[in-house]
């Protein structure tokens, strides 16, 4: 899982570099804002990913108050 949303990050670090690129050489800006909205939903999706990894964890692991309190965290970002 770490090695998926590494992937995952790097991989939106990449898509930041290449909003910079653009805001540098004045693209349109309908361009550039569609690609920070999609940098934004990608980061949500790694958010949830993570937290969904935990809260499996902690319903392993039987940890009930901090299941609940992750769970609620989850259902923020959704």
């Amino acid at each position: 899982m770490a090695d998926q949303v590494s992937k995952r990050l790097l991989r939106i670090r990449g898509q930041v570099d290449g909003i910079i690129k653009m805001y540098d050489e004045c693209r349109e800006c309908s361009d550039v804002v569609m690609q920070i909205a999609a940098v934004r939903e990608a980061l949500s999706g790694v958010g949830k990913e993570i937290l969904t990894s935990e809260v499996v964890a902690c319903d392993r692991d039987k940890d009930r108050d901090k299941l609940d309190k992750l769970l609620k965290k989850l259902f923020k970002f959704s």
